[in-house]
């Protein structure tokens, strides 16, 4: 499936992917976000680094959409300094560790700089047999900066326990194909969703009043949204998400998030069973124009539905996910057609809701 590509789409989905923003440290994609949309929305945030977008085309006194994507990727965060000058780290969210060996990565310094470096292991010349059959996880793990010395790296490079470090993956677009490959795309493909969802419902004909979110720290446990959700208070909510897909390594009756087959629906994860009604009813939404969809029933993951559907008296909340291959790792793929086909069904979902529906989920 190809699409028809928007280059102003394009280059939001490069900016997004590009910039530096791991759990916590989001400032560069919610900059990004910022420059993204000034031109229609009154912006604002809060001390999360929660991302308020308003369109100046609501009205007031009508349901509130709210309109979520999380901001923040996976990264690290510098634990200590070895004497060799090597690093070690945390985590930042779940990872799949059996794929760090070897990862580029950028650390910030004390100085703001983001100074390149690599995931080290030993090298398997120097391992024992019993080492090279063990799967590595993070504690066996270093951050090499080409420092010698623990000296070197706090004085020359200006490094600081604390500091923050992020895959170094830059954005790439094959035309032929119709993928791009980069980081971040959980969730930076889903806050160009988002993005672009607002700006293509200016001028359209609405019942309902629309606020994007860009939440923080979803992937330390949902912690931006759940205050993002008690200030925005809405009565029905859409959450965007780069979601894992799962179509190269399992058995082809059970895919259920495949790349170039549109946005994914999620039924239920182990965090959300997403509204029933409202699930059905953007299922049956894009059957009537033959909108390109796939629905899921999940066993594990976890998504800000989970605190948006359990606060205030309860939020109707669905779950629509531009899948991606190889999600929290160092480098994605996902595709343009799925990054439109998640638009132009939220765009429709967006026009469809009145109060009376929004009252029967």
């Amino acid at each position: 499936m190809k699409t028809a590509v928007d280059e102003r789409c394009l280059s939001m989905i490069r900016t997004l992917s590009e910039a530096r923003g791991p759990s916590g440290f989001e400032d560069e994609a919610v900059n990004a976000a910022k420059n993204c949309a000034r031109d229609l929305a009154d912006i604002s945030e809060d001390s999360l680094r929660n991302l308020y977008i308003r369109p100046r085309y609501n009205r007031g006194g009508r349901p509130v959409l709210m309109l979520d994507a999380h901001s923040d990727e996976v990264g690290f965060m510098i634990h200590s300094i070895k004497p060799n000058g090597t690093l070690r780290f945390l985590l930042l969210g779940e990872w799949n560790e059996a794929a760090l060996p070897g990862t580029g990565v950028r650390v910030r310094n004390a100085r703001g700089e983001w100074i390149r470096g690599v995931i080290a292991s030993k090298p398997p010349h120097f391992m024992t047999s019993a080492e090279r059959s063990t799967v590595l996880t993070a504690r066996d793990l270093v951050i090499d900066v080409g420092a010698v010395s623990d000296a070197e790296a706090r004085d020359v490079f200006a490094i600081r326990i604390g500091e923050p470090a992020v895959p170094d993956t830059a954005f790439s677009y094959d035309p032929s194909a119709d993928t791009m490959i980069g980081k971040s795309f959980d969730c930076r493909i889903g806050c160009a969703a988002m993005l672009e969802t607002l700006r293509r419902l200016r001028g359209e004909p609405l019942s309902v009043d629309v606020v994007g979110v860009m939440s923080s720290q979803e992937e330390l446990g949902e912690r931006g949204c759940t205050v993002a959700v008690r200030k925005v208070a809405p009565q029905a909510a859409i959450v965007f998400e780069g979601c894992p897909a799962d179509d190269t390594f399992t058995e082809p009756y059970a895919i259920q998030t495949a790349l170039k087959k549109g946005p994914m629906l999620r039924f239920m994860d182990r965090s959300i069973l997403c509204n029933p009604r409202f699930q059905r009813f953007a299922l049956d939404l894009a059957e009537n124009p033959s909108l390109a969809v796939q629905s899921s029933v999940r066993e594990g993951g976890g998504n800000n539905g989970a605190v948006i559907h359990t606060s205030l008296d309860g939020i109707p909340a669905i779950v629509l996910g531009v899948p991606v291959r190889y999600i929290h790792s160092g480098c994605g793929i996902t595709s343009y057609y799925d990054f439109e086909a998640a638009v132009r069904l939220a765009v429709d979902l967006a026009k469809a809701l009145t109060p009376e529906i929004i009252a029967g989920f």
